[in-house]
């Protein structure tokens, strides 16, 4: 056998490296859908932590109501986006396929669905700015339409990026599941 610091085996050019067992690819799947998943997760928390300090300095009044806008009614729904991020997490220690699956389903639920309800929501005053240019919520001398419209579609596309890799995550999971019950 060769070592680091030794010659190579005799009889041998390297390349007989073909037989050794090599890791399954639903392993190496899960491993890198893993990952990308805990990215989005992490970026899905800025976004979420962004909102809440929003809505507490709007609540509590600290800045001015010129500066922080009231939230949209949409944004209290939204604070259980958190919850299918965190189901997300606890399946993947264990390969959970029952929390993987609440994570996706409470996604649409909790996520997905207040974020269309949002757009519906904030349309008309964007509408508003789009065509007469005048605005009436304001963060930090920014339309609070605009602001919140490019948070929007940036939660929207974590949040489909993290169904689509949680669904090929499930799948790999599950031809797991099924190569150990066929032995």
């Amino acid at each position: 056998m060769a070592s680091r610091a030794g010659p190579r085996a005799a009889g041998t050019d390297g390349s007989d490296f073909q037989h050794r067992e090599r890791v399954a690819m639903h392993y190496q799947m899960s491993v890198t859908l893993k990952y990308e998943i805990k990215k989005l997760i992490y970026v899905h928390l800025v976004i979420w932590l962004l909102l809440v300090a929003k809505m507490s300095v709007g609540h509590l009044r600290l800045l001015s109501h010129d500066q922080v806008a009231m939230p949209y009614q949409w944004e209290y729904p939204y604070l259980l986006s958190i919850v299918p991020s965190l189901l997300g997490l606890l399946s993947f220690p264990r390969n959970n396929i029952s929390y993987l699956v609440l994570s996706m389903i409470s996604m649409g639920l909790f996520s997905i669905a207040p974020l269309i309800y949002g757009s519906m929501e904030m349309f008309p005053a964007a509408q508003q700015l789009y065509r007469h240019g005048k605005a009436y919520r304001f963060l930090f001398g920014f339309s609070a339409v605009s602001v919140m419209y490019l948070v929007l579609i940036l939660a929207v596309q974590v949040h489909a990026w993290q169904l689509y890799y949680s669904k090929k995550l499930l799948d790999s999971w599950f031809t797991s599941t099924q190569e150990k019950k066929r032995k």
